[in-house]
C-alpha cells in the first residue's frame, strides 16, 4: 500500500486532474481505513476472512462510483485476495494441512488472484475430504468456468445448488456463466436471499444445467422424504415461501430427470408436472416448452 501511495504522489505531479489518478486515490483511502480494521484481528483465520469481508464491501462501494478503472480494481483485488491468502497459508504452516476449510479458502484465494493452478489443486483437495459441501463445490465449478471445463462447471454447479443454495457465496463467483444467471435471475425480479434460491431454477429452464447423473437408489430415497418434508412446511407455514417455493421446484427437476430416466410411466410424470405447475405457471411453460 505504502508503495501505491508513493506512486500516486508522483502521478499527480504529472497530471493533477487525472479521472483514472482521482479514482485510484478514492480507492486508496477506502482500503486504508479497511486495513486498520482487518490489522485490528488477532487470529490468522478472521484476519483472512476479513480482507474478504472487505472486498465484498469494496464491491459495494464501487457500485457508487460513477466510473471505475479496471486495471486500478483489479490492483485492489490482488491485493485483497493475496492478503486473505498469506493469512490461510500461515494456518497450513501451523498444522491445519487436512482442514477442508482451509485447503477451501486457499483454493478461493488462488482463484481470486488467478492462479488456477494452484487453486485446482487445493479446491479438488477440499472437495475430496468434504464431497457434499455445497460451497466448495461451487467454488470448485465457478473454476472450472473459468478454465474453459463447461461440462464439469455445469455439472458441479448443478450439485451445489442441489445441495444448499444459501450456503453459495455468490460474490465470490466469477465465471460468466453464474454472472448470466444471476442477472437473468434479478431481471425475473427475485432479490435478496431469493436470487440464489432461484438460480437453479433459471438455470435449468435456460438449458445451463444440461450435464445431469443419474441418482443412486438411496438417493432417491433421501430425495423424495425432502420432497415430503418440503411440501409440509410449505401447506403447514407460509413464512418462509419465498425461499421454499424455488427449492421444492429445483428438487422436482431432479424427480422429474429421475423418472424420465428410469422410464417411468407417464401419469407419474404428469403429476410431479402438476406440482411445478401450482407453484409456478411461468416456470412451468418454459419447463415444459
Amino acid at each position: 500500500m505504502a508503495a501505491a501511495s508513493a506512486w500516486l504522489e508522483k502521478a499527480l505531479t504529472v497530471d493533477f486532474d487525472h479521472p483514472e489518478i482521482l479514482f485510484a486515490m478514492k480507492c486508496e483511502a477506502w482500503w486504508l481505513d479497511s486495513m486498520q480494521k482487518a490489522q485490528a484481528k488477532t487470529d490468522l483465520f478472521d484476519i483472512g476472512e476479513a480482507y474478504l469481508h472487505q472486498w465484498k464491501l469494496f464491491n459495494a462501494f464501487l457500485s457508487t462510483c460513477t466510473d471505475t478503472w479496471e486495471r486500478v480494481v483489479l490492483a485492489y483485488k490482488q491485493f485483497a485476495f493475496s492478503k486473505a491468502l498469506a493469512s490461510y497459508e500461515q494456518l497450513l504452516q501451523d498444522g491445519e494441512a487436512n482442514d477442508p476449510e482451509i485447503s477451501f479458502r486457499i483454493g478461493r484465494c488462488q482463484k481470486g488472484i488467478g492462479n488456477y493452478e494452484q487453486a485446482l489443486k487445493h479446491l479438488e483437495a477440499a472437495t475430496r475430504i468434504n464431497k457434499d459441501d455445497p460451497a466448495i463445490l461451487a467454488e470448485l465449478a465457478d473454476l472450472y468456468g473459468l478454465i474453459n471445463e463447461p461440462r464439469a462447471s455445469k455439472a458441479l454447479f448443478r450439485e451445489a445448488f442441489f445441495l444448499n443454495p444459501q450456503r453459495i457465496d455468490l460474490e465470490m463467483l466469477e465465471s460468466d456463466v453464474m454472472g448470466r444467471l444471476e442477472a437473468r435471475t434479478r431481471e425475473n425480479n427475485r432479490n435478496g436471499h431469493e436470487v440464489v434460491e432461484w438460480i437453479p431454477i433459471f438455470a435449468e429452464v435456460s438449458g445451463v444445467f444440461s450435464v445431469k447423473r443419474e441418482l443412486k437408489p438411496i438417493e432417491v430415497s433421501k430425495l423424495k422424504n425432502s420432497i415430503y418434508e418440503l411440501e409440509s412446511e410449505l401447506n403447514n407455514d407460509g413464512s418462509r415461501r419465498a425461499v421454499l417455493v424455488p427449492r421444492l421446484i429445483n428438487k422436482y427437476f431432479w424427480l422429474t430427470d429421475h423418472l424420465i430416466s428410469v422410464k417411468e410411466e407417464k401419469p407419474k410424470i404428469d403429476e410431479i408436472l402438476l406440482k411445478i405447475k401450482l407453484l409456478d405457471p411461468t416456470i412451468y411453460k418454459l419447463y415444459v416448452a
